[in-house]
């Protein structure tokens, strides 16, 4: 930390930003009395001669207008001194000298200011680097001298009785000497930035009461001793091993295995009953063997290349394995679960954040007193990866908050080869953009593991006690490289240099535990001897690990993993009795709420659709199916930017009162009111955010199996910015790790002129990433096609991710609207024929197979043309592909020579490339194959309207026009 300069000063223009912002924000604070009442007489002779704020404070004390010194008068001037002379007696710091002393007033302010120091920059000179690698900066603002004190003053005496040292008096040295153990050892605390009073407080008195000094029993600390020995033993038993293979070493970090065994332990005796854990590679080995109890003989078979029970489509290396475990505590059973990890680091956070929302809400727990996710991070990534920001961001609002997050960094101080911040990032510390959401942040050396132990305390006291997300920022080093087989010197000669030379976490623990008389030698000695017999013997480390107990997560997801990959469908009608029902359930309105008119006429239109009297709407359509959904017992959780309204004002889940003052909230939920017994719906109006709002949802889907949940992008190529989230989890989620996941992506798709930012959800991409059964892709181009695809999601017994590219223009498109009877019968239907009754089969030469809201431009060309011998064929479904529904439909027309491919997109884009050979492959020998599109491109679409439209024109006419001389002929050996 040497050379970040850091400046703090007092009042009256001694140049601090930080120390003026405490004062501004505190100028009531009994100690400044005097200064203030200075300021008021300024006031009284000439208000103009004090600051505008405080001009405006001392207007508002008075029952009359700001008045100069001709008028004094008039001004209530007794009550104001005698409110601030009443304030200076209750002060802290009142020095125990005669009164009227204006020099030794001035010493009470400064002991003040030097303690609001402390508490704001004492952590600068903390003692957290275990490679003391950086000098101690130069900070004035904590020096005695920097307030005007001598060494003559340092047996002054002050009344701290307001401060948490537990004392009533203290000189001035002890003063300083109190502060400097708070705040400057093994433990630097950051929190003064927070705006609660009573949470500074809280952290204050935890800290200034016992000086940041831990106290435990010998007991306790031979506790750490063997979490410690059993985190350094595992890493040295595989290096030696298995010497040269990725393992991704704990060795210099061991304390976060004391850490993460106090947060388990800690949280269970305060009720929490299930903990969902993310962290990347750092460390991960040990924490599944030596927190989790996984057997050693099974990480063994892993690193000599064995095959696990049930081999998967893909499988994972295995620090990315994820693993459940219960966890014996002294406040009970913790079901502990540690999440799924791809190489993508902080991608994890908001999938534990997601699921830990899910698990909360299964167990009725809306505050998060019995779950709570726990989040493992490194120093690089953490200040590095914009998804952490996504997530801290979302930490407080209504439909992500779960009770508070404890974050733990893993800081080894170097990011895979790079050690020097000014690389790493901009700020000083790597958990700086945690102060964004006001958590505090509890900077430990590492060395220290008791330290380490009570800075965990104080944390997950902290989140228990306020709800909100905290980071413990463990400072310690990586002995190894990136991975075993890095070597990091090459880069970092002089960083590794220090570190050959460390003794180690555990050597050190010993010495000061044999100093104590806490252990012998041979304590110790037997510690290794024990860990490393279970290790050749493959044994278990940690005991007793529960094996009773059930998992609420696992009991709702058993009957449906039974038949995952079994039964594809389910029966999606219903009668139409109840669909009308239904429909007048969530067309009803409280006589309270005025709608605004064209809100109004949309609930009234939807109305009419459910008595049958107009064609029913995509939007009514998707309300009758969750409408449906809940009242069968399946919660819905509808998630995106603007989901509430909608992005293209065609949903209106939530109805808004145009006279808010009518209501609290203002806001009606009609679906929330289907029955009385129904279950729940909920619409949430997400952070401008894709990365971490999708991958929450895919978390929360994985967690909640009978909860339909949907997230949607408000346009759907906005899902670009949750690319890794897609790639990652949602396509291999399941191949990789065995983890079903029901979660409906909703993009809307279509080109209609809007530029390349707004027209394209990207098909091709999630065509590229189909195989294995993975999940399903899907573009409806009718309502009733919208309402059986959502019911079906939820009805049969299987989970796969749904990609629906839903449709803009078609949300209100007379012809996409369907008949109640079409909700009342039938299914979803992966390939949709043709439907003009006059178009004769016999009289078929062509079919346009295509996809989407091209349809309905190539039906109106057709009626232009007036072709009867070409047949519209819509591919509903694109994956997994309907062979045996298109092979069907294709067989009705006996005279058919030809199939054209028309889409959308261009030629390099959309799903030409992806369908070719499936399509192929339902057609007969003879008959062509080819396809009509907007010329390849590198952009999804063209800005320029006109220009869309010649291209929309000039594909369509294609379409009818004869068939390209580059036309694939299917021949008989294929």
């Amino acid at each position: 930390m040497a050379g970040r300069r850091v400046r703090f000063a007092g009042c009256k223009g001694k140049g601090s930003i930080m120390m003026q912002e405490y004062q501004d924000s505190s100028y009531l604070f009994a100690g400044n009395a005097p200064y203030v009442e200075e300021l008021y007489e300024a006031y009284l002779d000439n208000p103009a001669s004090v600051p505008e704020n405080w001009r405006a404070y001392f207007n508002s004390m008075q029952n009359v207008p700001a008045v100069d010194g001709s008028n004094r008068s008039d001004v209530r001037h007794g009550p104001v001194v005698a409110a601030y002379a009443e304030r200076a007696r209750h002060s802290p710091f009142r020095i125990l000298v005669p009164k009227g002393n204006a020099e030794l007033e001035r010493k009470r302010i400064a002991a003040q200011q030097m303690t609001a120091a402390y508490r704001f920059l004492g952590t600068y000179w903390a003692k957290l680097d275990p490679l003391e690698r950086h000098e101690r900066p130069q900070i004035p603002e904590l020096e005695p001298s920097f307030y005007g004190f001598t060494d003559t003053d340092m047996d002054l005496v002050f009344n701290i009785s307001n401060t948490y040292f537990g004392r009533e008096t203290a000189t001035l040295r002890e003063l300083l000497q109190l502060l400097r153990e708070t705040y400057c050892r093994s433990i630097g605390a950051e929190f003064m930035y927070i705006t609660d009073p009573a949470q500074k407080r809280w952290i204050e008195e935890r800290l200034e009461s016992i000086q940041s000094r831990p106290d435990f029993s010998p007991e306790k600390k031979r506790h750490i001793l063997e979490r410690v020995t059993s985190a350094e033993c595992m890493e040295r038993y595989l290096h030696t091993r298995y010497v040269g293979q990725k393992r991704f070493s704990l060795e210099g970090g061991e304390s976060f295995l004391v850490s993460l065994d106090e947060v388990i332990q800690r949280a269970g005796t305060k009720g929490i009953q299930e903990i969902v854990l993310g962290m990347a590679h750092r460390g991960r080995l040990n924490v599944l063997v030596n927190i989790m109890g996984k057997m050693p003989s099974d990480l063994f078979a892993e690193f000599e290349g064995g095959l696990p029970e049930k081999e998967l489509p893909a499988g994972d290396v295995k620090y990315h394995q994820g693993f459940v475990r219960d966890i014996s505590t002294p406040g009970g059973p913790v079901h502990l679960s540690l999440a799924f990890n791809p190489s993508h680091l902080e991608i994890v956070d908001p999938v534990v954040e997601g699921s830990a929302k899910a698990r909360m809400l299964h167990r009725g727990d809306p505050d998060g007193s019995q779950v709570m996710p726990v989040l493992v991070h490194g120093d690089a990534s953490f200040s590095g990866q914009g998804v952490v920001q996504e997530t801290l961001n979302m930490a407080q609002t209504r439909g992500y908050s779960t009770g508070g997050t404890v974050h733990i960094v893993l800081n080894n101080q170097i990011g895979f080869t790079t050690s020097d911040v000014r690389d790493a990032r901009s700020s000083l510390y790597c958990t700086d953009v945690a102060k964004m959401i006001e958590a505090p942040i509890f900077h430990v050396n590492g060395d220290d593991p008791e330290a380490v132990v009570l800075a965990t305390q104080i944390a997950l006291d902290f989140r228990m006690e306020f709800r909100k997300d905290v980071v413990v920022d463990i400072v310690c080093y990586r002995k190894l490289g990136h991975n075993e087989q890095d070597t990091p010197a090459m880069t970092q000669p002089l960083m590794y240099k220090r570190i050959a030379l460390h003794p180690g976490v555990r050597n050190l623990y010993v010495d000061r535990l044999v100093n104590q008389g806490v252990i012998t030698r041979a304590d110790a000695d037997a510690l290794v001897a024990g860990y490393r017999a279970r290790m050749d013997a493959g044994a278990p480390i940690v005991s007793p690990v529960m094996t009773n107990v059930k998992s609420l997560s696992a009991q709702q997801w058993q009957p449906i993993l039974q038949q995952q990959g079994g039964p594809e469908e389910a029966v999606t009608a219903m009668p139409v009795e109840e669909l009308k029902r239904l429909a007048e359930r969530i067309t009803t309105v409280p006589e309270w709420l005025r709608l605004h008119p064209l809100v109004e006429r949309v609930i009234r239109d939807r109305a009419a659709m459910g008595r049958g009297e107009m064609p029913v709407d995509w939007g009514m359509a998707e309300h009758l199916a969750y409408a449906s959904l809940v009242a069968a017992g399946f919660s819905v959780r509808l998630a995106g930017e603007d989901s509430g309204r909608g992005t293209f004002v065609h949903r209106h889940a939530e109805l808004h009162d145009q006279n808010r003052e009518t209501r609290s909230a203002g806001v009606y939920v009609p679906l929330r009111h289907v029955s009385k017994d129904q279950a729940a719906f909920t619409v949430i109006n997400s952070p401008l955010s894709e990365e971490a709002a999708l991958a929450f949802e895919y978390g929360f889907a994985t967690s909640a199996p009978n909860t339909l949940t949907l997230w949607e992008a408000q346009f759907g190529d906005f899902a670009n910015g949750a690319q890794v989230v897609i790639d990652q989890f949602i396509s291999s989620g399941e191949a990789k790790w065995g983890r079903a996941c029901g979660l409906v992506m909703l993009l809307p798709h279509g080109f209609e002129g809007q530029g390349p930012e707004h027209s394209s959800a990207r098909l091709e991409r999630y065509l590229h990433l189909c195989a294995d059964n993975n999940m399903e892709v899907v573009q409806p181009t009718t309502a009733a096609q919208i309402f059986h695809v959502l019911r079906r999601q939820m009805l049969r017994m299987q989970r796969k991710p749904l990609i629906v590219m839903t449709p803009k223009s078609l949300l209100r498109h007379k012809d996409a609207a369907s008949p109640l009877e079409e909700l009342a019968n039938g299914a979803f239907r992966p390939v949709l024929g043709e439907t003009d009754t006059a178009v004769r089969a016999q009289d078929v030469k062509r079919v346009l197979l295509c996809t989407g809201r091209v349809y309905y431009d190539l039906a109106h060309r057709r009626t232009e043309l007036g072709r009867r011998d070409v047949a519209i064929v819509r591919l509903e479904e694109m994956y997994p592909f309907p062979h045996d529904e298109l092979s069907d439909e294709l067989k009705k027309y006996p005279n058919l020579e030809d199939v054209m491919w028309v889409q959308d997109e261009p030629e390099n884009q959309g799903g030409w490339l992806q369908l070719l050979r499936p399509i192929f492959d339902c057609m007969r020998v003879g008959q062509k194959l080819a396809y009509s599109s907007r010329p390849a491109s590198s952009s999804p679409a063209v800005g320029y309207f006109q220009k869309h439209l010649a291209q929309q024109k000039e594909l369509v006419n294609a379409a009818f026009g004869p068939m390209p001389d580059m036309a694939i002929v299917r021949r008989e050996k294929e």
